[in-house]
């Protein structure tokens, strides 16, 4: 009975240590338990991190490489676009050239077209129209041998033609018909001012003017005669004729001091007792 007590009180010891070796089992799976779900946790917050860390360095890969192409893509436009402007204005420098070219060939060709007509009139010895078309051929892109043969064409058609109105003036002069010879004289003049007859046909215009009362056009010419002409041979006429002039229109004083300084400059003028004879007059009565 003893035994069996013993027995019983062993079973009931091992049942107890049963259960307080279920009790830790339990409370040792709860804790693995709550170990596993708070690992589990903290994996599934390290995933969704390593997740959005990578996303947003993928991310951030991905803006970067878009960056650089983007870049590299706008440099590379830029190069096009600077090389394409290059191309377009070097096209536009040779088209403008071509077309310059162009314009110089046709100008030319006009001109050697005006050239030959003009050369035409040369050999035609038609002086008033090679005067006359002159001045529209200068303005062609003549070459220099060309315009320097023209205008020494035009220097003697000029000079053929002022002689030709200055003799035709000498002939009015000599009949008496006053305002054709002045006509005439201003032609001669025209024609050619530097001419070797250009300061007879002043003077001899000034006689002209003279005769059509009209002494104050020519007191400035015969006032410019007397002082400086290039031909030394008329220049006691044009001093005396300038004193008439101014005779003519009353100026008494300038007549004085320009008969004075006649008689002075011109002692063996034959004008010399006219001038003498006049002065006299004038003093006496101015």
């Amino acid at each position: 009975m003893d035994q069996f007590d013993d027995e019983l009180r062993e079973i009931k010891r091992e049942i107890v240590e049963s259960r307080g070796l279920i009790i830790k089992t339990n409370n040792l799976t709860n804790a693995l338990a709550a170990d596993l779900k708070t690992i589990s946790k903290r994996q599934l917050g390290f995933e969704k991190r390593a997740f959005w860390n990578s996303a947003s360095a993928n991310l951030l890969f991905v803006l970067v490489v878009i960056g650089v192409v983007k870049l590299a893509w706008d440099a590379r436009i830029d190069s096009v676009q600077a090389e394409t402007k290059q191309a377009k204005d070097k096209i536009g420098k040779l088209e403008a050239d071509v077309k310059e070219m162009q314009r110089r060939a046709d100008d030319r060709t006009r001109a050697e077209s005006a050239a030959a007509a003009f050369y035409e009139l040369v050999r035609a010895g038609r002086r008033q129209e090679i005067i006359d078309g002159f001045e529209a051929l200068r303005k062609e892109p003549l070459s220099r041998a060309e315009l320097a043969f023209f205008t020494d064409a035009v220097d003697t058609a000029r000079a053929e033609l002022g002689i030709k109105s200055y003799q035709l003036g000498l002939d009015h002069l000599r009949t008496g018909r006053w305002h054709e010879a002045a006509v005439a004289f201003e032609d001669a003049i025209r024609m050619k001012e530097n001419a070797a007859h250009t300061p007879s046909a002043r003077l001899n215009l000034a006689r002209a003017y003279r005769k059509l009362n009209r002494q104050r056009d020519a007191i400035p010419m015969l006032m410019q005669l007397s002082e400086a002409s290039p031909d030394k041979e008329i220049t006691d006429d044009a001093m005396f004729l300038l004193c008439e002039c101014l005779v003519d229109i009353q100026a008494w004083n300038d007549a004085k001091t320009t008969l004075r300084a006649f008689i002075r400059r011109f002692p063996d003028s034959p004008f010399l007792n006219d001038a003498r004879m006049e002065l006299a007059d004038i003093s006496l009565k101015h």
